[in-house]
């Protein structure tokens, strides 16, 4: 007789719920947590290729049985793996740290939560309310495109160095909306006369500004030598205005990638305080290389900066 087999369920299960979180959230990286995510990610693709297919009239008329199984399949395996989810999630912290409620709120109130839980959800609509025309809600499945990012670390870190250049971002919008103001009225004032099918207005001519600035030409030709000069240098504004926020979230990026090596480094020099590397202190090693993204190459370079790849290895 084990001693699992000996305890109450809940202390018995607690092995498993903490294994089911290790291979889920991928906090340990092994080959179980590696199969997960390429399984899951694969469901995803596959998924959204369907969506995608399923829109086009004929395909759907031909394979609409097709479709509609892999999709029965597919809302299966995400809802088991949700559940699991919000069940294994518990273990994420210790009772001193929060407890398992901790772990399930930060889970369901959380980005990647209400990402599962929308993307599966438009299917349970439909089983109760058969009649109902769901279509906006069931576009809803494409969401499940952004589960990949939780196995790619990229669009947290773009949102991360978004999040640390706000003040440089709030700078670039306000000074793209005084622009905006300042070319609308002068477009207004140039061709508003000449064009007043096309600039009747101000806000008809912050319309014109918007659409330069995002592709680059307001489907409008000026017919005016000024109102030309205004386009051109409102599309070099679009340019210079994408170059510098495209350099602000870069340099914030590289920055917190040299961060992240910086607070491993860090780990590491406190963990070998002692001499002794536990294997606690291992598990946690690589649960922080597992939450910073790092590949294999770069922990062991900072292993070898301190000489230490000899007492890291699993």
């Amino acid at each position: 007789m084990t001693l699992a087999s000996t305890l109450p369920l809940p202390l018995a299960a607690q092995p498993i719920r903490r294994r089911v979180f290790e291979i889920l959230d991928a906090a340990v990286i092994d080959k179980a947590s590696k199969t997960c995510e390429a399984f899951l990610a694969v469901m995803v693709v596959t998924n959204v290729l369907f969506i995608i297919l399923e829109s086009e009239q004929a395909l759907h008329q031909a394979y609409g049985v097709y479709f509609h199984w892999f999709d029965i399949a597919s809302v299966a395996v995400f809802t088991i793996e949700y559940l699991l989810r919000v069940w294994s999630f518990g273990a994420k912290y210790r009772n001193e740290d929060g407890g398992s409620w901790r772990g399930r709120k930060e889970y369901l109130f959380g980005t990647y939560g209400a990402i599962d839980f929308i993307s599966t959800a438009p299917f349970f609509l439909q089983l109760l309310m058969p009649g109902a025309d769901l279509r906006a809600l069931r576009l809803c499945r494409l969401l499940r495109i952004f589960k990949l990012s939780r196995y790619n670390s990229a669009l947290n870190d773009m949102f991360e160095a978004i999040k640390e250049e706000r003040d440089s971002f709030i700078s670039a919008m306000f000074l793209l909306f005084i622009s905006c103001l300042l070319f609308s009225s002068l477009i207004y004032i140039l061709e508003g006369h000449a064009q007043p099918e096309i600039f009747p207005s101000i806000p008809a001519a912050m319309h014109w500004f918007i659409l330069t600035i995002i592709s680059g030409w307001g489907n409008v030709d000026p017919v005016t030598y000024l109102g030309t000069a205004l386009v051109i240098f409102t599309q070099v504004l679009a340019i210079a205005l994408a170059a510098v926020l495209t350099g602000v979230v870069s340099t914030s990026y590289t920055a917190q990638v040299l961060r992240r090596e910086a607070m491993y480094e860090r780990e590491i020099r406190e963990v070998l305080a002692d001499g002794v590397v536990t294997d606690e202190e291992r598990i946690r090693l690589r649960q922080m290389q597992a939450k910073f993204g790092m590949s294999d190459e770069q922990v062991a370079a900072i292993a070898a900066q301190v000489d230490i790849s000899g007492l890291l290895a699993p």
